[in-house]
């Protein structure tokens, strides 16, 4: 079977059009998997523009597994948006310049929460925000205009504001099972092979597939 074209933007129903990002994203420190799309018909090439406060100079990175889907207006709010909290105001007063700049905090005064990390198979719901430095796992599902501000475990549903879990998709055990098939990095010829276990639910037949070639 041919191999999909990363580069592609295709219409799946009328209004609305998703696009394979990995190759639209010029940013060195946003890290895109191979078939992770975002639907967007207004621009669903410019996927950049929902990765907020995202300087140079802060140098965090939002990694994005594969076979992620990104819904319409999901934002990911980086480091950099955030200010001094050990002072009585924290108004920043060092960006407007006039003498205010000589009283610019310290680099490490700045709350730093690391990378954004999101993993592989992760549905991302319409307007979904995701604060910094936190880590989405593998199969995860998260609700339309969710908060997420702390890690959420694989293959769970998470929604609110705050994001809470709303129940595991999966038991314990097949979680663990389902980790360690990682179909994700299996050869796109063997992800077609086995396109209907990957899409049905029973994860022993899915194992199965695993073992072969």
């Amino acid at each position: 079977m041919k191999r999909p074209n990363l580069n592609q933007t295709a219409s799946a129903k009328p209004g609305a059009v998703q696009c394979f990002i990995k190759n639209t994203v010029s940013n060195p420190n946003i890290i895109i998997g191979d078939y992770t799309y975002y639907d967007d018909p207004e621009d669903s090439e410019n996927f950049e523009r929902n990765v907020l406060y995202h300087f140079p100079f802060v140098g965090d990175k939002l990694i994005i597994g594969r076979f992620c889907a990104i819904a319409r207006g999901v934002k990911f709010i980086m480091n950099g948006a955030n200010h001094k909290l050990s002072g009585i105001s924290t108004y920043p007063f060092q960006i407007f310049a006039n003498g205010w700049e000589s009283f610019a905090p310290a680099e490490e005064e700045f709350p730093y929460k690391g990378d954004t990390v999101i993993g592989n198979d992760v549905w991302i719901g319409y307007e979904a925000l995701i604060m910094p430095g936190v880590h989405i796992g593998n199969g995860a599902v998260i609700s339309a205009r969710s908060v997420v501000t702390k890690d959420v475990p694989a293959y769970s549903i998470v929604g609110g504001n705050p994001a809470k879990v709303i129940r595991q998709r999966f038991t314990d055990a097949e979680i663990e099972t389902l980790e360690a098939i990682a179909w994700w990095d299996w050869s796109v010829e063997k992800i077609t092979r086995h396109l209907a276990q990957i899409m049905a639910g029973d994860v022993d037949a899915l194992r199965d597939c695993a073992q072969i070639p």
